[in-house]
C-alpha cells in the first residue's frame, strides 16, 4: 500500500525543503571536516562555503515559521552536525574569513591592514547615519570589517571589536535579507561600532611595540 508523506501540494513542498535544509547541513558538516583534515584547500573550501551559506540563508528565510530554530531541527531529524550548526547559524562566514589574517598577516601588510579596518569601520558608521538598516545592506559591511579585523595579527582573539561583530553578524544571519533593523538595533550598532573604533585606536600603539 502506497503511503503520501503530503496530503496537498504545499505540504509537499515543505517537506522538499526539509530535505533540501537536511541535505544542505549535511554537505557544511563534511565540507567543514574536510577542511579542518586538509583534505580540501582554503580557496575550494571557501568558495563551497559561501555557497552553503547564501542556500542555507535563503531556505531557512523560506521555512523561517515552520522551522523557527536550526538546532532544534537538527535535533528533530537527530542530526550530529556540531560544525555545520557553528558554520550556518552561529558563525555566517567561512572559517577560512573569521581566521584568514591570523596566518597571513606580516609587519610589512599591518598598515595596510590598519588604513582598510579604519576605512570599514567609517563606512559602516557612515551607513547607519544614512539610514541603510537592511539586513543585506548592513551584513556584507559588517562581514568586511570583521576579516580586515581578524587580518591584523596583532590584534588578541578576545579583542572588542572582533568579539562584537561577531555576535551582530550572527544575530544577522538569523534574520531574512529584506529584514531591517529597529532604530533601536541601529542606535545599539552604531553604538558598538563607536565603541570597537576607539578601542581598536587605542589598541594600536600598545599593540604595534
Amino acid at each position: 500500500m502506497e503511503v503520501k508523506l503530503w496530503n496537498d501540494k504545499r505540504e509537499r513542498e515543505m517537506y522538499e525543503n526539509f530535505a533540501e535544509l537536511y541535505a544542505i547541513i549535511k554537505a557544511t558538516e563534511k565540507l567543514e571536516k574536510a577542511y579542518v583534515r586538509d583534505i580540501i584547500s582554503s580557496s575550494e573550501y571557501e568558495t563551497e562555503c559561501q555557497k552553503l551559506i547564501a542556500h542555507f540563508k535563503t531556505l531557512a528565510f523560506t521555512l523561517k515559521d515552520t522551522v523557527p530554530s536550526i538546532e532544534s531541527f537538527a535535533d528533530t531529524y537527530k542530526m550530529d552536525c556540531p560544525a555545520a550548526i557553528n558554520r550556518l547559524v552561529t558563525s555566517g562566514v567561512p572559517a577560512t574569513v573569521e581566521h584568514r589574517a591570523a596566518a597571513a598577516t606580516s609587519a610589512t601588510n599591518s598598515a595596510a591592514i590598519v588604513a582598510e579596518c579604519v576605512q570599514n569601520f567609517i563606512t559602516a558608521m557612515d551607513s547607519l547615519k544614512l539610514n541603510m538598516v537592511a539586513v543585506d545592506q548592513v551584513h556584507p559591511l559588517l562581514s568586511d570589517l570583521s576579516a580586515s579585523l581578524n587580518k591584523l595579527g596583532i590584534l588578541p582573539p578576545d579583542f572588542e571589536g572582533k568579539m562584537k561583530m561577531k555576535e551582530w553578524i550572527s544575530r544577522l544571519s538569523k534574520m531574512g535579507a529584506a529584514d531591517e533593523l529597529t532604530e533601536q538595533q541601529a542606535r545599539q550598532l552604531h553604538f558598538d561600532l563607536e565603541s570597537s573604533y576607539n578601542s581598536f585606536m587605542a589598541a594600536l600603539p600598545s599593540a604595534c611595540t
